[in-house]
C-alpha cells in the first residue's frame, strides 16, 4: 500500500512549525525520523494531509551536560546517543536501550524525541526515561513548558502534547556516584517489538543500600508501565536474593500485558518478572562499579 496524498511543508524554524500546527490542526503530523510514521501511513493507520518536516530546524540535535542534567535535543538521532562519549560512561541504561532498537541503519535516522512523541507503548524509550525520572520540554504558541515523564503518556499512543506543540527536549537527572541501570529485552527477532522487556536505573550508598530506584516495564500495558510496587519494596532497603525475587513478582503484577502473536499475558508477566531480576542484579553490579 501507498498514502493517501499529503502536501509536504519544510519549515526551518520552530515558531513556524508551530504555526503550521495551529492552522491545520489534526489533520498534521511531525516528521522527525519518520520510522514510525511512515510504515502508518503506508498501511493507512495514519492519514495526515500536511506533513511537517522538522528536520530542517537547526539546534534540535545535541547531547549536553548542565545544569546537574543531561539535555538531550529531541532530533538526536539514536546512533548520536550510541555513540556518545557521556552516555557510555555514565548511563549505561540508556547505552542498553539505544542498542536494542531496530538496527543501525534504523538507529541513523530515528530520533529520541520521536521514539517518546510518538507514545508507542512498545517503543523502547519510554519505560527508560521512567526509571530515569526524565522531563520533557515542549513548545508551543503559549511558550515552554515543562512535562514529568509519568504525565506524558496518558493513554493508549497518546501522549501530553497538545495539538500545537512539539517535543523540544529531554532532560535527565545527572547520576549520583554509586549508580547503576540496565535494560533488558526479549524479542522474536533482532529489529523486533519486545515481547516484553524491563529498564532499571539505581543508586547505592556505601553499604550497598539502595538509595533511590526507577523501574519501567516496555510493551506489556496500554502505556508504558513504572513498576511502583517494585520500587516501594527495594528503595531504602540492602537486597538479597529473596528480595530481588519478591520484586520481579511484584513487576509482573504491575504489568498488564494482552495475548498477542508475541506470546500470551501469563508468558509475558513471567518474563516480567525474570528480566526484573536480571536487570536490577546487573543494575546492582554496575552501580558497585561506578563507585
Amino acid at each position: 500500500m501507498i498514502p493517501p496524498s499529503f502536501e509536504y511543508l519544510n519549515p526551518s524554524q520552530i515558531s513556524e512549525a508551530i504555526a503550521m500546527l495551529q492552522k491545520h490542526g489534526e489533520e498534521a503530523k511531525i516528521l522527525a525520523g519518520g520510522h514510525s510514521l511512515i510504515p502508518a501511513m503506508r498501511l493507512r493507520l495514519s492519514e495526515p494531509n500536511y506533513l511537517i518536516d522538522i528536520n530542517g530546524i537547526e539546534g534540535l540535535d545535541y547531547i549536553r551536560e548542565d545544569g546537574g542534567q543531561i539535555r538531550i535535543g529531541a532530533l538526536t538521532r539514536e546512533t548520536e546517543l550510541e555513540e556518545s562519549e557521556v552516555i557510555q560512561e555514565k548511563y549505561p541504561l540508556l547505552l542498553d536501550t539505544v542498542k536494542m532498537i531496530a538496527d543501525p541503519s534504523v538507529r541513523n535516522l530515528a530520533t529520541v524525541g520521536g521514539n517518546l512523541a510518538h507514545g508507542d507503548p512498545g517503543n523502547d524509550h519510554p519505560a527508560t526515561m521512567l526509571a530515569l525520572r526524565a522531563v520533557v520540554e515542549v513548545e508551543g504558541p503559549n511558550g515552554s513548558r515543562e512535562i514529568c515523564i509519568d504525565d506524558f503518556f496518558p493513554d493508549f499512543f497518546t501522549t501530553a502534547l497538545e495539538p500545537d506543540e512539539i517535543l523540544t527536549e529531554i532532560r535527565i537527572p545527572s547520576p549520583p556516584p554509586g549508580s547503576g541501570g540496565a535494560y533488558l529485552k526479549i524479542e522474536r527477532k533482532v529489529g523486533d517489538y519486545a515481547a516484553a522487556a524491563v529498564a532499571c536505573q539505581l543508586n547505592i550508598d556505601s553499604t550497598g543500600t539502595i538509595q533511590d530506584i526507577g523501574i519501567g516495564l516496555t510493551n506489556v500495558g496500554s502505556i508504558p508501565i513504572r513498576a511502583s510496587s517494585t520500587e516501594e519494596l527495594l528503595k531504602g532497603k540492602n537486597p538479597n536474593d529473596n528480595m530481588i525475587e519478591e520484586a520481579g513478582r511484584l513487576s509482573a503484577a504491575d504489568s498488564e500485558p494482552m495475548d498477542d502473536l508475541r506470546g500470551s499475558a501469563e508468558y509475558k508477566r513471567a518474563l516480567v518478572d525474570e528480566l526484573t531480576q536480571r536487570a536490577i542484579k546487573l543494575s546492582l553490579q554496575r552501580a558497585e562499579g561506578s563507585r
